[in-house]
C-alpha cells in the first residue's frame, strides 16, 4: 500500500493505493528492478479509518488529559474535517478507555490506563 498526501493547488489530497504482489513485480519490471520489494503482510489490513482511531488513542493517552475543545481541534487538523473529527470525540466517549467528565466550560477527556 502506498499513500500519497499533499495538496493540488488549494486542493488537500490523500490517496492511498493498494497494490498485489502482481502489481508490485509489475512495476518493478518497469522500473528495472530484479525484484519488488514484498512487505510484511498484517493479519488484518490497516484500513484509514482504524489509522485515524489509533492516532486519535494515541493523542489522548499522551496527553493524559485534555478539553473537549482543544481536543476536537486537534482532530479536525488530523482529519481535514469538522465532520470527521467530531466522529472521533463522539467514539472516544464510547470507548472504555477513555472517561468524560463534564468540566466548568466544556467536556474534559482523560485517558484510563
Amino acid at each position: 500500500m502506498v499513500r500519497i498526501r499533499g495538496t493540488i493547488g488549494d486542493w488537500p489530497v490523500d490517496l492511498t493505493v493498494e497494490l498485489d504482489e502482481g502489481d508490485w513485480a509489475k512495476l518493478g519490471a518497469q522500473l528495472n528492478v530484479s525484484e519488488a520489494p514484498v512487505a510484511a503482510t498484517p493479519a488484518k489490513p490497516v484500513s484509514q479509518d482504524d489509522a485515524l482511531w489509533e492516532t486519535t488513542k494515541d493523542l489522548l493517552r499522551n496527553a493524559g488529559q485534555i478539553t473537549g475543545p482543544e481536543l476536537l481541534s486537534q482532530l479536525e487538523a488530523l482529519t481535514g474535517s469538522t465532520g470527521a473529527g467530531k466522529r472521533l470525540l463522539v467514539r472516544l466517549r464510547h470507548s472504555s478507555q477513555v472517561k468524560v467528565v463534564s468540566g466548568v466550560d466544556s467536556p474534559l477527556y482523560s485517558w484510563i490506563e
